[in-house]
């Protein structure tokens, strides 16, 4: 390859971007390369089934590192391209998120860059661990004299400056085992994001996020409840429940294999259920027909409806119950996404029992995107690179130096340090 061929190869490199999503029930993997005005053009996806995950914890350091493999070797066959590094989600319980407030006197002259460095040095240096694991900690919105929400305080006159921090962290073994877990498989990981964060970039408008939207993000293990408001992720909780339990009760209900189960749900399962469910009827291949033995058996839609519908009747009790503990008011907007959102009538469903408008979100924002990874299922994939897209700040990653402020390589996606705030506002 000449120095000219070369030189064009990295300057490419540089424009990839590839999201990885290890979830409970799949892998998959998206490479996408910045285009013009911002544009992000997918190259490529690829997708294996997760074996060594359980409710969004690695339980099987060999066979994830195997599933992470395969995903991006396929998503790199079809872009034509090999890549080096990724952005990974986490999405297991344990997730935390607060909006710290950090101030400093001015005496009323005019904001300089230093004084916009004084205050995020102060940010960074109040960092602790308190035994958990920061995941992002990035300045967002200004404060000049009480007034909230300016965007570049810079040449601008106040008495005091105060600068929010929203810092996402979580407890930090499980986020260890899976950065272990992908760089095994021989790729270096340039950050890992916290589901919520990414998938709010791809199913939320910049209007929802600022006027107040639940997201509950309905996995096959794990089911995470955050909320957003004044553009920010401002509450978190999880619940180890998923769309995979649906699963496993029909599984359990007829007799069948996981496989079976989920197939049943995706093409017949519904989350409400019409007269016409007594008549259509669904063939159940039992656990022994593999081996040669045993007869198909048939069920109503109607019955297995029957299953679905308790399961899904506790998990929206306990999604409810999150968003109050958040301090969600009546009124606002939930958007469901997830695997467990493809369900069909589920919007309906968790509007009648959540009494909210409820929508579905899809991924959106990215160009060439394949149908089969359009759904809600891949909200998280496309939300990460969204993120990766937007070159996010991360005070960790910052530092300060007589008023210029560069911008130095992490290291590690893992800086264990957590802003114990100022002043914290839930």
């Amino acid at each position: 390859m000449s120095r000219r061929e070369t030189r064009a190869a990295a300057a490419r490199a540089e424009k990839l971007i590839t999201a990885l999503d290890i979830g409970s029930w799949k892998v998959s993997a998206l490479i996408a390369e910045r285009g013009e005005g911002g544009t992000l053009n997918v190259l490529g996806t690829g997708q294996r089934e997760s074996r060594g995950v359980r409710r969004g914890y690695v339980a099987d350091m060999g066979a994830t590192e195997l599933a992470v493999r395969e995903a991006v070797e396929q998503a790199e066959r079809i872009a034509g391209v090999n890549i080096e590094d990724v952005w990974v989600s986490f999405s297991a319980g344990g997730l935390v998120s607060n909006i710290a407030s950090v101030e400093v006197e001015l005496g009323g002259h005019r904001i300089e860059q230093d004084d916009i460095d004084q205050l995020l040095a102060a940010g960074r240096e109040s960092i602790d661990p308190a035994g958990r694991m920061v995941l992002h900690a990035q300045p967002t919105l200004y404060e000049l004299d009480g007034l909230n929400g300016v965007r570049n305080p810079k040449g601008l006159h106040a008495d005091k400056l105060g600068v929010q921090i929203h810092v996402v962290a979580a407890d930090p073994s499980p986020v260890r085992n899976l950065d272990l877990c992908v760089r095994s498989a021989h790729l270096e990981v340039k950050a890992i994001v916290a589901s919520p964060v990414a998938t709010g970039m791809a199913c939320l408008s910049e209007e929802e996020r600022e006027l107040g939207v639940a997201l509950v993000e309905l996995g096959a293990g794990v089911t995470n409840v955050s909320l957003f408001a004044g553009g920010l992720l401002v509450g978190l909780a999880s619940i180890p429940m998923g769309a995979a339990d649906i699963t496993d009760d029909i599984a359990s209900a007829f007799g069948t294999r996981r496989a079976q189960a989920e197939r049943m749900k995706c093409f017949y399962g519904s989350a409400t259920a019409t007269p016409r469910d007594n008549h259509d009827m669904i063939e159940v291949a039992p656990i022994s027909a593999e081996e040669g033995q045993g007869e198909a058996a048939r069920i109503t839609r109607a019955q297995l409806i029957s299953i679905v519908r308790p399961r899904l009747e506790q998990l929206f009790g306990e999604v409810g119950k999150a968003l109050e503990q958040l301090g969600f008011t009546r009124g606002r907007q939930v958007v469901l996404t997830g695997g467990g959102a493809e369900l069909k009538g589920i919007a309906d469903y968790a509007q009648g029992l959540l009494g909210r408008s409820v929508r579905v979100g899809r991924p959106r924002g990215l160009t060439g995107l394949p149908d089969a990874h359009s759904g809600p299922a891949f909200a998280t994939l496309a939300g990460l690179t969204r993120y990766a897209a937007s070159d996010p700040i991360d005070l960790r990653s910052v530092s300060f130096d007589r008023g210029q402020q560069v911008i130095r390589p992490s290291g590690s996606a893992l800086i264990q340090r957590l802003v114990t705030a100022f002043r914290t506002n839930l």
